[in-house]
C-alpha cells in the first residue's frame, strides 16, 4: 500500500466512526417521530426537532437509504413500511410529495426528484433485505416515470400536477441526475436490462440538452436558457455517476465532458486555502453564489476517490481533513458555511445523512 493510501484510510476512519457514532443515533431516536414513524425534516443544533410543517417522500426515502446501506434492518424496514403507507397515492399512482404534521397528504404534486429517490432508497433496501415488494417498487415506479413524466428529447418533466394530467415542472437537471443514480441502483441489483437501456438515453439526452460545451460542465437549466447556473458539486456528483456507468455511457459524451467539468469546478469552485466548494457558478466561472453547502463537500470527496489522475488522488488525505474540521462537529455537523467559515445554516436535515453515507462509501479502507 503506498503512504498516500494508508494517509488516507486512516482519515477516512474518523468519519465513519463519527457516523456510525453520532449521526445514525441522532436520526433513530431524536429525529425520529416515532408516533408517524416518519423522520424530522431537520433537527437543531441541540438535538430537537424544528416545528414540524411537513413531512417528505423524498427525505423518508434518503433515511431508508442510510440505514439499509448501515445493516440497520429493523430501522430499515420501519422507514420501508412508512414510505409505502404514507406517501403512496393509491387512486393516481405514484408518490404524493409531502404529507402535513398528522401524515395526511399535504403538496400532491408527483415531483420526478422524489419518484427518483423511491428507487434508489427500494433498490438498497431490497438488496440488503430481500423483500421482494421493495424490488417490485423499483420496476413499478421505474415504468410510472417513462409513461407519466415523459417529456420530447428522452428528457423527463421535473413534476406533474396529482393526476398526471398537466406538466407543472419543465426538464431541469437535478432531478435527471437522481434518476440516473436511481436507474444505476436499479440496473445493479436487478440486473435488469431495462434499467440500462433507459440509462442510456438518458445519458445522451443530458449530454445534449444540458451539457455546456465551453466547460463540459452539465447546467442546472437547459443550455440556451437565461440565468443558467453550473453547480459545482453537481459536476463532482456527475463525474462520480459517469464513472460508476462504465461502458454503459459510451458514445453520449458525458464521461469526456465530465472530465473537464471536473476541472473546471476544481479550478473555479473550490477555495484553495479552505477546501470549501461554492454552491453556483455562472457560465465564466464566476462564482455566482458563494455558500458553500455540506452535500457539494462531499461530493468533491467522492469525485477525488475515484479520480483516475495520480496527482489529483494525491489530494484526497488532505481534503478529507479540511472537510472533517470545517464540517463536522461532535454533535453533528455544520449543513452551510459562509466561505469565512461563519454558520450559514444551523439546523441539521434529515437528508444531509445520505451524502455523508454515500462519500464515505466511496472512501478507501
Amino acid at each position: 500500500m503506498n503512504p498516500s493510501a494508508a494517509s488516507t484510510i486512516a482519515l477516512a476512519t474518523p468519519l465513519r466512526d463519527h457516523f456510525t457514532g453520532i449521526v445514525l443515533p441522532m436520526w433513530r431516536e431524536p429525529g425520529f417521530n416515532t408516533s408517524l414513524k416518519l423522520p424530522y425534516e431537520a433537527i437543531g443544533a441541540d438535538h430537537q426537532p424544528l416545528p414540524v410543517e411537513r413531512y417528505r417522500a423524498m427525505a423518508c426515502a434518503r433515511q431508508l437509504f442510510v440505514f439499509s446501506q448501515a445493516g440497520d434492518a429493523d430501522h430499515a424496514q420501519t422507514l420501508f413500511d412508512s414510505l409505502t403507507r404514507t406517501f403512496q397515492d393509491t387512486q393516481h399512482g405514484g408518490w404524493f410529495y409531502s404529507v402535513d404534521a398528522e401524515g395526511a397528504p399535504l403538496d400532491t404534486t408527483k415531483d420526478l426528484y422524489t419518484h427518483a429517490f423511491v428507487i434508489f432508497a427500494c433498490a438498497e433496501y431490497g438488496r440488503r433485505s430481500g423483500n421482494r415488494d421493495a424490488l417490485k417498487l423499483v420496476h413499478n415506479t421505474s415504468a410510472l416515470i417513462q409513461s407519466h413524466f415523459a417529456a420530447s428529447g428522452d428528457l423527463f418533466n421535473a413534476a406533474m400536477t396529482e393526476d398526471f394530467g398537466s406538466v407543472t415542472g419543465t426538464p431541469i437537471q437535478n432531478p435527471l441526475m437522481h434518476l440516473t443514480e436511481a436507474w444505476l441502483a436499479a440496473c445493479e441489483v436487478t440486473r435488469d436490462n431495462v434499467f440500462g437501456a433507459a440509462l442510456r438515453r438518458l445519458a445522451g439526452a443530458v449530454a445534449h440538452h444540458f451539457v455546456h460545451e465551453p466547460t463540459g460542465c452539465v447546467a442546472e437549466l437547459p443550455i440556451g436558457t437565461s440565468n443558467n447556473r453550473l453547480e459545482p458539486g453537481h459536476q463532482f456528483e456527475w463525474f462520480w455517476l459517469v464513472k460508476q456507468a462504465g461502458p454503459q455511457f459510451d458514445g453520449s459524451g458525458l464521461a469526456e465532458a465530465l472530465s473537464r467539468a471536473f476541472s473546471f469546478a476544481q479550478q473555479n469552485g473550490v477555495d484553495r486555502e479552505t477546501g470549501g466548494v461554492c454552491a453556483a457558478l455562472d457560465e465564466t466561472g464566476n462564482i455566482k453564489d458563494p455558500t458553500q453547502r455540506i452535500w457539494a463537500q462531499t461530493e468533491y470527496l467522492r469525485a477525488l476517490a475515484c479520480h483516475s489522475d495520480p496527482a489529483v488522488l494525491a489530494t484526497l488525505p488532505t481534503q478529507i481533513e479540511l472537510f472533517r474540521q470545517r464540517f463536522l462537529r461532535p454533535e453533528g455537523w455544520f449543513e452551510c458555511k459562509t466561505p469565512a467559515g461563519e454558520v450559514a445554516r444551523a439546523d441539521m436535515p434529515s437528508t444531509t445523512p445520505y451524502h455523508l453515507a454515500t462519500a464515505y462509501a466511496a472512501l478507501p479502507g
